[in-house]
């Protein structure tokens, strides 16, 4: 490989690392042919942009990209794939799902990167995985606003059949 070459991937890393507020680095190291074909596949149905990366190289773009990508240094050994998502929970459930079809334990999650924290090694995946995206939690944050005022206006129609109900009674008694 060129220099020239190797510094086009490397400003193609970069953008990418600086477009993507999520990504994953995984081992999918020693999956065959076929495997890594379906994992590919299910990335693509999932939006999931997967590549296979040089350590040297994503180690270079991860210095020159805007994000504090430190912590992740460590996993640049051995191979490494990058997953880019929009949505942070979407990888870590891809790769749980693709392991239990095919059992087997690869993608070997090494760290991820989800709306600017880092997360390190193979323990994280369940947490990973139960992140809320950005859209879920402004969906709970209304759902949360909602609540209290359905239950004032249930509370005061509920009332007024209690009271309606109450009235009819005490007028029952005095006829």
């Amino acid at each position: 490989m060129t220099k020239a070459e190797k510094n086009q991937i490397i400003e193609i890393l970069t953008k990418d690392l600086n477009e993507n507020s999520n990504f994953y680095l995984t081992d999918i190291g020693g999956l065959t042919v076929e495997r890594t074909g379906e994992l590919r596949r299910l990335c693509f149905k999932r939006d999931v942009k997967l590549k296979v990366v040089k350590n040297t190289l994503l180690r270079i773009a991860m210095e020159k990209s805007e994000k504090d990508l430190d912590a992740l240094y460590e996993t640049l050994k051995g191979p490494n794939s990058i997953m880019f998502t929009e949505t942070g929970n979407v990888p870590a459930k891809l790769i749980k799902e693709f392991r239990k079809k095919y059992k087997i334990e690869k993608p070997v999650l090494k760290g991820a990167y989800v709306e600017e924290s880092a997360y390190i090694g193979e323990n994280q995946l369940d947490v990973l995985e139960n992140i809320k995206s950005k859209n879920e939690v402004i969906a709970d944050i209304i759902a949360l606003l909602q609540s209290p005022a359905k239950n004032v206006i249930s509370a005061l129609q509920s009332g007024g059949h209690k009271l309606s109900g109450i009235l009819e009674t005490l007028s029952e008694r005095e006829a």
